[in-house]
């Protein structure tokens, strides 16, 4: 992995230097538009209104426009900002864990101490898991405050970008207005087919179908050339059983919970006890 940000986390008086990482990488695959005709590469060219040239990336700057005046921003504009200047992970309180709104996570980055910090970083890891409390932060990375958590992954300190209050839009659904009559029955029939799909994650247990069938059709189309009938190769579309219709609930219920019932006893038993996964994290934990 390569650092994308190097700075200090703040808490009072203490200083932590660490480098900033990416912990989580894209997987699709990458696809460029060509065209239909002949297959040429379709480009986009940043080109100028006024002149009508080719500009390079070194000659562009930003600018702010509202309707009536237009206000450039260069770099050097830009780099004077005090937040911009700043390479500090500021910690400013620490809150109760349940109290993060998993809706406003956004971005999520490994921090690595210094070779000369990692007393003070380790320090700071177990104080969270003891008191299991998140840090608020703020930072600023890429020309943007940000608001963040800290908080531990296994052996690491990871540090994840939040949205702010008013990037979170309120749900509105007249619909759920009304109230809604469930009865005691359709809930219980409900509670037992979650019951029937309830067991433990492992992240390890799904894949990205699309990206798989992706690659599978690529691979295909290299291998017999560019012409290709996509339903020999991955046959026809099944339709959903029911799809679009408007059902009775509980004959859905009951309907899903003998499906899931079906499927249970083909299915092996879990061994009981806490999944390899969690039982590795537990053991870093109890590591460094």
């Amino acid at each position: 992995m390569r650092a994308i940000w190097t700075g200090a986390v703040t808490f009072g008086l203490v200083n932590i230097p660490v480098r900033l990482y990416s912990a989580t990488a894209d997987h699709d695959i990458e696809l460029h538009q060509v065209h239909d005709a002949d297959g040429g590469r379709i480009r986009y060219e940043r080109r100028c209104d006024v002149c009508g040239r080719k500009i390079d990336y070194e000659h562009i700057d930003k600018a702010f426009d509202d309707g009536e005046n237009t206000v450039v921003l260069t770099d050097e504009d830009l780099a004077v900002l005090p937040a911009e200047r700043s390479h500090e992970i500021e910690v400013v309180r620490f809150v109760p864990s349940e109290q993060i709104d998993p809706l406003m996570l956004e971005r999520s980055y490994y921090l690595e101490p210094d070779p000369n910090a990692v007393k003070a970083y380790v320090l700071l890891r177990r104080t969270l898991e003891q008191t299991d409390l998140t840090s608020i932060v703020k930072f600023a990375l890429r020309q943007k405050t940000r608001l963040g958590i800290l908080r531990v992954r296994g052996n690491v300190l990871l540090l994840q970008s939040l949205l702010w209050a008013d990037e979170v839009r309120e749900a509105q659904f007249p619909a759920l207005s009304s109230r809604v009559r469930v009865s005691a029955q359709e809930l219980e029939m409900s509670a037992a087919l979650v019951g029937r799909y309830s067991e433990d994650f492992d992240p390890e247990d799904f894949q990205d179908d699309y990206q798989v069938e992706l690659r599978r059709l690529i691979d295909e189309k290299l291998k017999q050339g560019a012409a290709l009938d996509t339903e020999a190769t991955f046959g026809a579309a099944e339709e959903e059983e029911g799809a679009g219709d408007l059902v009775d609930l509980m004959e859905a219920l009951r309907k899903s919970l003998e499906r899931r019932g079906a499927g249970a006893k083909e299915r092996p038993a879990r061994k009981s006890g806490a999944p390899s996964h969690t039982k590795g994290a537990a053991a870093r934990r109890k590591g460094a």
